[in-house]
């Protein structure tokens, strides 16, 4: 993707100045397309340091705001999606909410009414989708039997107020839907309170209505750093390596008359910044009017599954 054509920059906002509000607010602040009027947090101190490395409003309350801005981006811990969010979208201003969209699937449902109701632009941050190893890999699954996925991490200092679901398989969970296109009809999962009183390490077992599998891992309490999703359908076998943004393909070529042959290798991916992408597309679509990759009903089905996966590890 280039940078975003536009007449007239969309005013853009950042609300939550932590791990992922910074990259959203650096990345804001050198679009093509966007003018990053404000920068939000309630510690005033990295709003004011946001605000000096990009020219921005510093704010410690976002209805300060609500009149002044046409897009924003919501990277608040996952409990204020929804309050901060809402006054946003009624008022028909577009918003990117990082995810998971919501706490729960009640609250998930009022931001994609709010968003109807109004007509504003509602995205996920569901970034891995905008992967362009993903991308470069989306023409080629076509009739998946098989998937395989490890997210692994480190223990982190963020995000320990949601499971492990909620926070690294959700990834997961989004492509695996948007590749399978099929219903998920059974669930098998487990889930491990290591460190934290939240599942830290989780198992889970879908099955789809298609007949293909996905088994899928997800851990932040490990040694080593591990993204990577394999799909595997008749004839043919891809993996993904979503750090390195790095693909292999391989299939059986068939010829009358002679042994099919293995063939494939690396598949060429035009290496870039999901998160850069992401936001691009939002901008886009805000101001296209247009439903962005990821819009809410993606978000919300991500949710779903998640919380499916999540109750099922709680009656284990």
């Amino acid at each position: 993707m280039g940078s975003v054509e536009a007449k007239a920059p969309l005013r853009a906002a950042v609300i939550g100045i932590g791990h992922l509000g910074r990259h959203h607010a650096r990345i804001l602040g050198g679009l093509d397309g966007a003018r990053l009027v404000g920068v939000v947090d309630t510690v005033k101190a990295r709003a004011d340091e946001a605000a000096q490395a990009t020219g921005a409003r510093a704010c410690t309350d976002f209805r300060e705001l609500l009149g002044e801005v046409d897009a924003v981006c919501v990277a608040v811990p996952t409990e204020l999606h929804r309050e901060v969010a809402m006054p946003f979208l009624e008022r028909g201003i577009a918003v990117l909410v990082e995810k998971p969209m919501a706490r729960t699937l009640a609250e998930a449902d009022e931001l994609l009414a709010a968003a109807a109701a109004s007509g504003a632009t509602l995205a996920v941050g569901q970034t891995e989708r905008y992967n362009p190893a993903v991308q470069a890999v989306l023409p080629l699954v076509t009739s998946p039997r098989f998937i395989e996925v490890h997210r692994l991490g480190v223990f982190p200092d963020r995000s320990l107020d949601i499971d492990v679901v909620f926070d690294l398989m959700i990834h997961d969970l989004d492509i695996v839907l948007a590749l399978v296109g099929s219903e998920v009809t059974g669930i098998e999962a487990v889930g491990v309170p290591v460190l934290t009183p939240k599942f830290d390490i989780a198992n889970a077992r879908l099955r789809f209505a298609s007949g293909c599998i996905a088994n899928i891992t997800a851990s932040r309490i490990s040694r080593d750093r591990v993204r990577k999703i394999r799909f595997f359908q008749p004839d043919a076998y891809l993996s993904i390596d979503y750090a390195a943004q790095e693909v292999e393909g391989w299939r059986l070529v068939r010829r009358e008359g002679a042994r099919p042959e293995i063939q494939g290798g690396p598949v060429p991916v035009q290496k870039d910044e999901p998160l850069r992408r992401e936001i691009e597309d939002f901008i886009r679509a805000a101001r296209d009017k247009r439903p962005p990759i990821v819009d809410g009903t993606a978000g919300r089905r991500a949710l779903e599954l998640a919380t499916r996966i999540a109750a099922k590890m709680e009656s284990v």
